[in-house]
């Protein structure tokens, strides 16, 4: 009996329809379109401005659009994971709203939050629940409103972050194919420079908290960026030595998108040529859960079965790590 592995077997992507520019963040804070797009690679990002939507309504839309491609039934669905670091509400899980919501009605569902690695994680997570044989279609959803986090009066962050979902399809696989060995790491360390303080169980919202701002998110973005570097490239380089694999045999690099910068280092560590490495940071700006997927969303066309991807990212909390992945399926 040939060993099951867990394979992408379908992908759906959604973006707001409003462009914040460069040129527009300009007229909000001290900035302009070349500082930005030298330090960040950045040129635009999107914004969900609607009153009331949120995490769940990206999440929904990218899920639907997966479900519209792929004809999969979405009451054959065993699970729906949604990766995000901005969940709707507190207590009650976005997953399960967003599950309802595109007729999911016989999965199990719950969100899962490791920053920009909460895709990553959430991969890991997928392909254990398919290799164990109990479930046939995981979900897995990564989907952030960071606009709903963001002091637009902060030019460390309000220039970085954007809105939006991407989904996959996670089945099973006896042909060799899917996620194949995954390096992921944690270093609770990290909290202090990348975080949102305020709006969580140790400090919960005051007015006094909302006054100064202090529920929005911040970053030391030195620190963020240097950690970064050194831990997506070192995860990366790893799993290439883990599975004896050089650049030629890799297809794909597929690298957290918050600073081109990063994800340039991150090809260079591992001697990878740059027409390999996905990049759609211009386009939607850092949008931390959902930067993975939209990748592959952006790039499925290009993508054909036996492709070798490898996955990097890094997060707040610190969190960070690599997974490597056979495509299954040409487009």
């Amino acid at each position: 009996m040939s060993k099951i592995t867990a394979a992408i077997t379908a992908v759906g992507g959604y973006v707001p329809e409003h462009v914040l520019t460069n040129k527009m963040l300009e007229s909000m804070v001290e900035t302009n379109d070349e500082w930005i797009t030298s330090r960040t690679g950045i040129k635009e990002r999107r914004i969900l401005k609607e009153e009331g939507q949120g995490t769940s309504f990206l999440a929904i839309k990218a899920a639907q659009d997966l479900i519209n491609k792929s004809g999969v039934d979405p009451t054959q669905i065993d699970l729906v994971i949604v990766a995000t670091a901005t969940p709707d509400m507190k207590a009650a899980a976005t997953a399960s709203f967003t599950a309802t919501a595109i007729g999911a009605v016989n999965a199990f569902a719950y969100d899962l939050e490791a920053a920009c690695s909460s895709f990553l994680f959430g991969m890991s997570t997928a392909s254990s629940y398919i290799e164990s044989g109990r479930y046939k279609k995981v979900l897995l959803i990564g989907a952030d409103k960071n606009s709903s986090m963001i002091n637009y009066k902060d030019r460390a962050t309000c220039i970085i972050f954007g809105d939006g979902a991407g989904a996959v399809l996670f089945e099973p696989n006896e042909e060799g194919l899917g996620l194949h060995d995954e390096y992921l790491r944690s270093d609770g360390a990290g909290r202090d420079f990348l975080q949102a303080t305020y709006g969580g169980s140790s400090y919960p919202v005051t007015p006094e908290a909302v006054a100064e701002g202090k529920h929005f998110v911040f970053q030391d973005g030195k620190t963020v960026f240097k950690n970064a570097v050194s831990n997506m490239a070192d995860v990366a380089e790893k799993i290439l030595e883990r599975n004896n694999l050089s650049k030629d045999d890799i297809s794909w690099l597929v690298a957290h998108q918050a600073n081109k910068r990063i994800i340039d280092a991150t090809a260079k560590r591992i001697d990878l040529d740059s027409e390999k490495v996905m990049i759609n940071i211009e386009k939607y700006g850092n949008t931390t859960s959902a930067t993975l997927p939209l990748l592959l969303f952006d790039y499925e066309k290009q993508l054909k079965k036996g492709d070798k991807l490898v996955f990097a990212a890094f997060g707040g909390g610190f969190t960070w790590g690599s997974i490597y992945l056979t495509w299954a399926y040409n487009s």
